[in-house]
């Protein structure tokens, strides 16, 4: 009987496809990431497949302390910056992730933080919560609208610059389209369907940082996009310009965000992904002119039960003599 591990508790979906193909299941005995040894240690009695979070870094010492028997690692992401692709290649193991399940889902979280960054919603709920409780002799709390209370910037009739046209950059294009945006986009390739579909232009990164009211990214974390937004591409942007972060921490310089929205450098940002998740870069959390979301783009429970019955039928074909459907180093043949 093939033994899978999974990392810690997914959505019940995953343990239900392994369990109907007859496999033994393992989960993380505690809700929490594992720590390196402990991972190591698993690994080290013998599993055939593993699922695991994009929070698991799996390198080659993983890898090693896994095969033989592990014959998959399965991302439940739709990132696989965590894994070493050359050292699970060399040692002929499946490495896949779950693409397109969250592409929608996703694209809503970048909207929700367009929106709440443009209208300055979080800052405005914990206004009024803290003015209504504030309970001091003779404070009478909000006193009512006020035509200067809140002012934010429209949406509509808007620049929206997206880097990255991927999945998720052309669902974030589609619905920009309802707020009758002007859309730009750089890639690396050019995207025909954004093009013709949302009108579109494609551009430099320098000519979208400049002309655009909001920037949204879409690229994956490679040497190449790390800090592909810094202090320099911070001062193209217009000073009233939102930065918007839903797909990977290290694209953004950090230190030199804070810097920019502590100075007025841009008007705000929506964040969902950090630079050194789970920790903060020093000065965010203090800034009224920031969104931040615990990376939750994917987090609905829908599409992390989708997600999670992915990242098992990838194991379950890889266990069964089959090329998984979401292969990332597809050098490896089954």
């Amino acid at each position: 009987m093939a033994r899978v591990l999974i990392t810690r508790k997914l959505p019940l979906e995953a343990e239900q496809v392994l369990r109907a193909a007859g496999f033994e299941v393992t989960v993380g005995a505690e809700d929490r990431n594992l720590k390196r040894d402990e991972l190591v240690a698993a690994l080290k009695r013998g599993y055939d497949g593993v699922i695991q979070m994009l929070s698991d870094k799996i390198d080659a010492s993983v890898i090693e302390a896994a095969s033989p028997p592990c014959r998959i690692f399965a991302n439940y992401a739709v990132g696989f910056n965590n894994v070493d692709l050359d050292a699970a290649t060399n040692k002929k193991v499946f490495v896949t992730n779950t693409p397109g399940v969250l592409t929608d889902t996703t694209a809503d979280l970048a909207w929700t933080l367009i929106m709440a960054c443009a209208r300055r919603i979080v800052e405005a709920d914990r206004f009024l919560r803290r003015e209504s409780s504030t309970g001091l002799p003779g404070w009478n709390g909000w006193q009512g609208w006020e035509s200067m209370q809140m002012l934010g910037v429209d949406v509509h009739g808007k620049t929206l610059g997206i880097i990255g046209a991927g999945r998720i950059g052309t669902e974030v294009a589609r619905r920009a389209t309802g707020f009758k945006m002007r859309i730009v986009y750089h890639s690396e390739e050019a995207n025909l369907e954004v093009e013709k579909q949302m009108s579109a232009a494609r551009v430099d990164l320098e000519t979208l940082l400049k002309e655009s009211d909001f920037v949204s990214l879409h690229v994956p974390l490679t040497p190449e996009t790390k800090h592909m937004i810094g202090a320099r591409e911070l001062g193209m942007m217009k000073p009233t310009a939102v930065l918007i972060n839903t797909a990977r921490g290290p694209v953004v310089d950090e230190r030199a965000l804070v810097e920019a929205l502590s100075t007025g450098r841009i008007r705000a940002a929506g964040l969902d992904v950090y630079e050194n998740e789970p920790k903060l870069q020093a000065g965010l959390v203090a800034l009224d002119n920031v969104v931040i979301l615990p990376h939750i783009g994917s987090a609905t429970g829908e599409t992390r039960g989708a997600m999670a019955r992915m990242a098992a039928e990838n194991v379950v074909a890889a266990l069964s003599g089959r090329t998984p459907p979401n292969l990332v180093n597809t050098q490896v043949s089954a």
